[in-house]
């Protein structure tokens, strides 16, 4: 079974050196795993929900069972940033953002939530080093 993006994220911030993370990343490289570290750590990657808790249930179910996967559900994340999805009220963006988490594991809703306040790196030892490291493919944007 894959494993879900916050179990990713847990073992390469256990892991003791830059060179482990960098593997570890590389690893388990997907595009849901990039969607987050980049609207976690890209300070141009501006998201357009409020900041701090999010008034949601967490979907208590055990893993592979009763809620969906980041890994199927990332791309829904362009919605609640800036460019990804004009025409959405203020509203329905925060309605589709609890959807969406609801559906996921909590762990996962967690990952989610942490990213939108770019607060990733308060519970994962991963810095944007590490990152740009493993992915030199990914192109940080210029804040204006």
């Amino acid at each position: 079974m894959k494993l879900l993006v916050s179990e990713v994220l847990q073992k390469v911030s256990n892991a003791k050196t830059k060179a482990d993370k960098v593997k570890l990343l590389r690893q388990y490289n997907t595009n849901a795993l990039r969607s987050i570290l980049i609207a976690s750590y890209d300070e141009s990657a501006e998201c357009l929900l409020p900041e701090g808790e999010v008034p949601y249930t967490a979907n208590d179910s055990p893993k592979g069972e009763e809620h969906t996967y980041l890994e199927r559900e990332f791309r829904q994340l362009r919605l609640f940033y800036k460019g990804g999805a004009t025409g959405l009220t203020p509203l329905r963006r925060e309605a589709l953002f609890i959807q969406l988490i609801e559906g996921l594991h909590a762990d996962e809703a967690e990952v989610v939530c942490l990213a939108k306040d770019k607060s990733l790196n308060k519970k994962y030892r991963i810095t944007r080093q590490v990152i740009e490291e493993a992915f030199p493919q990914i192109v940080w944007g210029k804040r204006s």
